[in-house]
C-alpha cells in the first residue's frame, strides 16, 4: 500500500478494487453527473459543452442527451456575459458549474468574478453558489494562451474560495464539495493529468471538505508544501530523495483559499525546512504567502531558509526546451529539496 494510499485512509482491499480506478479527467466527469442527478437546481454551462462534443475536453459528453439542453447549455464565446449569467442564476437558487474552455481565457470574465460575484455576500447577504472548472498547467506545449495558472489573481480576492486538486479521489471529492458551497468557487483542474494521472475514486457521496490539506507522504527531515500538477512531481522528488536516505514529507494543500493553515504550521514544526512548489510563476505566487504565513508564525521552528520553486517570470513558452526550462518538475525539486536538507 502507498504513503498516498494510507493518508487517504483507503484500506488495501479497497484499493484493489479495479473498478473504482480511474483517470483523473473522469473522475470530474462522475462528479459532476452524480451532483446532477442528485439535485437538479445543478446545471452546466459553457462553450460546447452539450451536444456530441462534450466540452473541450470532453468532461460533459453524453450529458445533454440525459439532462436536456436547459441543464446543459452551450453559450456563445463570451466568458463575462456568461459567468455574469450563472452569478444570476446562483442569485435565483440554482447553482451552475461553468466551464472555461481553459483557465487562461478566464481572464475575460475577470469583472463579473471579483467585481460582482465575490462581493455579493458582503455587499448584502447574497448567496452565489456557483463553480467555475478551470482547466489550468501547461507541460503539453500549448504555449502561453492554454497554459497558465492564474489561481493568485482570485487567492487574492475576498469572497472566493479556491481549490486545485492533484489527484482522482480529490478531483471528484473538491468538486462535489465546491458544488454544494454558498460561495462562488473557483476549481482549478490540472490538463496534464487528465488522462495520465490514475487512482482510486470512492463511489457515491464522496466530500474533500473544503479548506483541509493532506500529508500525501510522511517524513521528518524537510516539508514539501505543493498542489495540483506539481504534487505527482513533489511525490517523485520524494521517492528520489528517499533513496538517498532524506525523508521528505509532502503536503498537498488542495485548497488554495482558505489554506490550512494548521496544516501548514504542524509540518513546518515537524521537520524544521520548508520548499513550496506549484506551477505558476513564482512571483507573487500561492507559494509567497505560504512563504510569509511560515516565516511569521513558525520562524523559531526553522532550521534552514524557506525556498520556493515555481515558473519563471515569463509568458509560458511553446517551445518544449523552453517550457520544460520554464517549468518546475521532479528533477528539479529534487535538487532543490537535497540542497536544503542539507543546509
Amino acid at each position: 500500500m502507498t504513503d498516498t494510499a494510507q493518508t487517504f485512509g483507503f484500506s488495501e482491499a479497497v484499493q484493489q478494487d479495479e473498478s473504482r480506478v480511474m483517470t483523473y479527467i473522469a473522475a470530474i466527469s462522475e462528479a459532476l453527473r452524480y451532483e446532477m442527478r442528485r439535485d437538479p437546481d445543478v446545471l452546466i454551462l459553457g462553450e460546447d459543452v452539450g451536444g456530441e462534443f462534450g466540452g473541450a475536453f470532453k468532461v460533459t459528453k453524453g450529458f445533454e442527451e440525459e439532462f436536456g439542453p436547459r441543464r446543459v447549455m452551450n453559450t456563445p464565446l463570451a466568458e463575462l456575459g456568461f459567468t455574469g449569467m450563472a452569478t444570476g442564476m446562483a442569485l435565483m437558487g440554482l447553482r451552475p458549474v461553468i466551464e472555461m474552455q481553459f483557465a487562461d481565457f478566464i481572464s475575460t470574465a475577470f469583472d463579473s468574478i471579483v467585481q460582482f460575484a465575490a462581493t455579493t455576500h458582503y455587499r448584502w447577504g447574497g448567496a452565489v453558489p456557483w463553480v467555475i472548472r478551470a482547466p489550468c498547467d501547461g507541460g503539453i506545449r500549448s504555449g502561453p494562451f492554454h497554459s497558465q495558472n492564474p489561481e493568485a489573481w482570485f487567492v487574492h480576492t475576498p469572497g472566493l474560495k479556491v481549490v486545485a486538486p492533484g489527484t482522482p479521489a480529490d478531483a471528484k471529492g473538491l468538486l462535489l464539495a465546491a458544488i454544494r458551497d454558498n460561495n462562488p468557487v473557483i476549481y482549478f483542474e490540472s490538463k496534464p493529468l487528465y488522462r495520465s494521472l490514475k487512482g482510486y475514486v470512492p463511489p457515491d457521496d464522496y466530500v474533500v471538505p473544503l479548506g483541509r490539506a493532506n500529508v500525501a507522504r510522511a517524513g521528518d527531515e524537510l516539508s514539501i508544501i505543493t498542489y495540483g500538477t506539481q504534487l505527482q512531481e513533489s511525490l517523485k522528488a520524494a521517492e528520489r530523495l528517499a533513496a538517498e536516505g532524506i525523508h521528505a514529507e509532502v503536503l498537498d494543500l488542495r485548497t488554495l483559499k482558505p489554506l490550512d493553515t494548521e496544516a501548514i504550521l504542524t509540518t513546518v514544526r515537524k521537520t524544521g525546512k520548508a520548499l513550496i512548489v506549484h506551477s505558476a510563476n513564482r512571483m507573487a505566487g500561492v507559494g509567497a504567502e505560504v512563504a510569509a504565513f511560515i516565516a511569521e508564525h513558525a520562524f523559531e521552528w526553522l532550521d534552514g531558509p524557506v525556498q520556493r520553486l515555481g515558473g519563471l517570470d515569463t509568458p509560458i513558452p511553446f517551445s518544449p526546451p523552453l517550457e520544460d526550462a520554464y517549468r518546475p518538475n521532479a528533477d528539479k525539486i529534487y535538487r532543490l529539496a537535497r540542497d536544503l536538507a542539507q543546509y
